[in-house]
């Protein structure tokens, strides 16, 4: 068989990719107590209960052996669908994969480092004498001109997003850094997407269907109808977001 065989022969294509994903990190282990959890969400946001891929953060449990068949079925009970696993040692892992789940390592260490490094940037220039040139890391901003359209996704994997335009209702915005949208906010804004507390989602006119900051999410229906169509700003605060008014 030819390596260099026609595109169009080809069924699939591997592709590196970063989609937003919801995390639902277990406190404890209960099924029962999961479902009446679950079950007081709902009433509170049905609309984001719809089929919604979730990952299960384990890393918080002590416990080898977790009843995850029926923490699966408990969310998809609540139209919550898992996809993967996140943490837990082997006996966790190998139960994922038994039910055909993806499994990923625990972030605690990665994110400890991204939180580390955003806050050297506070330090003064006259107390960095050990920083060479070949050590510093460039955070790079992505500026996009135009209109994100319903079904778009554009992201900045390593540093700011600045969009000159609208995010229209369906789209989706991300950033490793903060989102600047000057104009109107419609769509899906994730900020801070590998746990930058620090980031922040700054628009023209807040009428986004969904908000996040380092996995910290609102949906349109929790934001308050007084900041709605107005020019806003996002911000991580207190264990929620906080969501006010652009000075």
């Amino acid at each position: 068989m030819s390596l260099n065989a026609d595109s169009a022969d080809n069924a699939f294509t591997f592709k590196g990719g970063m989609l937003p994903m919801t995390v639902m990190e277990l406190s404890s282990a209960d099924p029962e107590q999961i479902r009446r959890q679950l079950a007081g969400k709902l009433s509170q946001s049905p609309a984001f209960f719809q089929h919604t891929p979730v990952v299960l953060g384990v890393e918080k449990l002590d416990e080898p052996h977790l009843a995850l068949e029926r923490i699966c079925a408990v969310c998809r009970d609540h139209k919550l669908l898992p996809v993967a696993v996140r943490g837990g040692p082997e006996p966790v892992r190998q139960s994922a994969w038994a039910l055909g789940l993806g499994w990923f390592a625990p972030v605690e260490e990665g994110r400890s480092r991204a939180l580390e490094s955003v806050e050297r940037t506070d330090v003064a220039p006259s107390e960095r004498v050990d920083e060479t040139p070949h050590e510093a890391v460039a955070v790079t901003t992505r500026l996009f001109r135009g209109t994100v359209r319903s079904g778009q996704q554009v992201s900045a994997a390593e540093g700011d997003l600045v969009v000159i335009g609208a995010v229209n209702a369906g789209a989706e915005v991300l950033a490793a850094g903060s989102i600047h949208v000057y104009g109107a906010l419609r769509g899906r804004a994730l900020a801070g997407i590998h746990g930058n507390t620090h980031a922040g989602i700054y628009c023209r006119e807040l009428e986004a269907e969904l908000l996040s900051v380092a996995g910290n999410y609102k949906r349109l229906e929790d934001i308050d109808p007084k900041l709605l169509g107005l020019a806003a700003q996002v911000h991580f605060s207190e264990e929620q977001l906080e969501i006010k008014l652009l000075a």
